[in-house]
C-alpha cells in the first residue's frame, strides 16, 4: 500500500493498494476516513486497481479552505476521478461514500463503470422508529454552537481508545469481529488528529447537517437513484443502527435491477465486520460483471 497527496484545489491525501486493471475507488462515510476500507483494500486488488481517499476534512485531507459539506466533497470525489484516476472507476462507497458515489454515477456517468452501495445514507423510511441514540447524537449535532460544545467535551472525556471504540459500538453489531490491527490503526488516526488537526470536528459537524438537509430532499434523492445506468450492487448489514435495513429494502424495490446483498450479522459497515464475506460476495459479482463487458465486447 502506497500513500500519496494530490493536489486538488488543497491537499488531498490517498492510498493506492495496488492491483490492475479496472479502478476501485472506496469512499468513506461520515466520521470517516479511507481507514474504513483497511480490511478490505488488499483483498480487493484481486478484482482491479484499488484507491482509496479521505474526503476534505476527513482522515489526513485537510479542509484547507474548503467546504466539508456533501456538495463540495462530491465535486472533490469527481476531480479525483478524472485527474487521479484518469478512467471510469467502480465506485465503492459506505455510508455517506454511497451518497455520493451515487450521485456521482447519477450526474456525471461518463465517470462509473459500476457502483458498490455499502448501508449507502439515504432518506429515512416513513414508520420505521429510528434508533433512539443516533437520533440523540444527530439532534445535537444539528444545533449550531451545541454540536460544537457537544464534541469538543467528547474529546477531552474520552480521549482517542474511548472515542473509536464509542464509534466501533454505535456502527458494528459486535466490534469483536473488527480485525485488531484495523481498530489500532483507527485509534492511531484519532490520536493524531486530536492532536494536530484542529478542524476535524468543525469538518464533521458541516458534513452531517448538510447531508441531514440532503437526505430531507427525497425527491431530490430519488431522481438521482432513477438516474443511475451503471450495475450496481446494493450491500446492508440488518442490524444497522444509522441507517436501518428498512432504507436499503425500499431502495431494492425501487431498483429492482441492482444486485442486493444482505449481512445477516452485520451493521453499518460490514466491510469491517466480516471482510472476508464481504470480498467474497463484492468480488465474485465484480468477476461477472468483467465477464459479461468481455462477452459483449
Amino acid at each position: 500500500m502506497q500513500s500519496h497527496t494530490a493536489n486538488l484545489g488543497g491537499p488531498v491525501h490517498y492510498v493506492d493498494h495496488g492491483g490492475e486493471g479496472t479502478p476501485l475507488v472506496l469512499v468513506h462515510g461520515l466520521g470517516g476516513s479511507l481507514l474504513n476500507w483497511a480490511a478490505v483494500g488488499r483483498r480487493l486488488t484481486a478484482h482491479g486497481r484499488v484507491l482509496a481517499l479521505d474526503l476534505a476534512g476527513f482522515g489526513r485531507t485537510p479542509l484547507a479552505g474548503r467546504s466539508a459539506s456533501v456538495d463540495a466533497n462530491g465535486r472533490l470525489l469527481e476531480r479525483f476521478l478524472r485527474e487521479v484516476v484518469g478512467a471510469p472507476a467502480v465506485l465503492m462507497g459506505n455510508s455517506m461514500g454511497g451518497f455520493l458515489s451515487l450521485r456521482v454515477a447519477a450526474r456525471a456517468p461518463e465517470l462509473a463503470r459500476a457502483l458498490v452501495l455499502v448501508n449507502p445514507a439515504q432518506p429515512h423510511v416513513k414508520g420505521v422508529p429510528l434508533d433512539p441514540e443516533v437520533a440523540r447524537r444527530f439532534a445535537i449535532a444539528a444545533v449550531p454552537g451545541l454540536g460544537e460544545l457537544m464534541a469538543a467535551f467528547n474529546a477531552r472525556r474520552l480521549g482517542a481508545r474511548r472515542l473509536t471504540q464509542d464509534m466501533l459500538e454505535l456502527c458494528c453489531k459486535d466490534t469483536g469481529t473488527v480485525p485488531l490491527e484495523v481498530v489500532e490503526a483507527h485509534v492511531a488516526l484519532t490520536t493524531e488528529r486530536l492532536a494536530t488537526m484542529p478542524w476535524g470536528s468543525a469538518a464533521y459537524l458541516e458534513a452531517a447537517r448538510s447531508l441531514l438537509r440532503t437526505l430531507r430532499r427525497a425527491d431530490g434523492y430519488h431522481r438521482d437513484v432513477k438516474a443511475v445506468r451503471c450495475p450496481t450492487m446494493l450491500v446492508h448489514g440488518v442490524h444497522d443502527r444509522l441507517v436501518r435495513f428498512a432504507c436499503s429494502e425500499a431502495l431494492a424495490r425501487l431498483r429492482p435491477d441492482w444486485r442486493f446483498e444482505v449481512f445477516p450479522d452485520a451493521g453499518h459497515v460490514p466491510q469491517l465486520e466480516d471482510p472476508d464475506g464481504f470480498c467474497s460476495r463484492v468480488g465474485t459479482w465484480l468477476d461477472g460483471l468483467g465477464q459479461e463487458q468481455r462477452s459483449v465486447g
